[in-house]
């Protein structure tokens, strides 16, 4: 049976220039507000706190905290 990544959150490990799969899933979750982040739709990552942002928005408010 083949298994499907839909509805799964993704383990990811960000870079600089972009992130790598630890573990399979279709999103993350932002660190700020917990919103769904389609990986398609990634955009903002910090590289540091190895956390993924649903806007520049939210990351600015989280690495001002």
């Amino acid at each position: 049976m083949l298994m499907s990544n839909t509805a799964r959150v993704a383990k990811l490990h960000y870079m600089a220039n972009g992130f790598r799969v630890l573990a399979p899933g279709d999103h993350v979750l932002c660190a700020v507000t917990g919103e769904r982040i389609p990986i398609d739709e990634l955009r903002y990552w910090s590289v540091g706190r190895q956390e993924p942002y649903v806007s520049a928005e939210a990351a600015v408010k989280a690495l001002s905290a």
